[in-house]
């Protein structure tokens, strides 16, 4: 399976990006998808996850300003991100579990990463 991110870039503090991540995989319905982001110095930790069906978890940081969505029939899991901060600067990976849940405690895969930069 390989995932392919998208949609970083940089931005200025209250704006808005969409980060895009492909998959190529046949069975990607069946795939807890989710996104991660590691900022310099620190730990990659979790943001968003979405299951086969749709529900979704998110981490507390995100306070409602991250969505994460998925369209199966287009192997594609987004993350509109609105009302950037600075603290949310960091490069973003897409993830894949298989067996697991919306927290994506092991994934299976990760993307390459996309560089989201906020700029205050």
């Amino acid at each position: 399976v390989q995932l392919q991110a998208s949609g970083g870039g940089l931005v200025q503090a209250g704006g808005s990006l969409r980060l895009s991540c492909t998959a190529s995989v046949r069975t990607f319905s069946y795939y807890y998808m989710g996104w991660f982001r590691q900022a310099p110095g620190q730990e990659r930790e979790f943001v968003a996850g979405i299951s086969r069906s749709g529900n979704t978890n998110s981490a507390d940081f995100v306070g409602g300003r991250f969505t994460i969505s998925r369209d199966n029939a287009k192997n594609a899991v987004y993350l509109q991100m609105n009302s950037l901060k600075p603290v949310d600067t960091a490069v973003y990976y897409c993830a894949a579990e298989l067996f697991g849940t919306t927290w994506l405690k092991s994934p299976d895969y990760w993307g390459q990463g996309t560089q989201v930069t906020v700029s205050s």
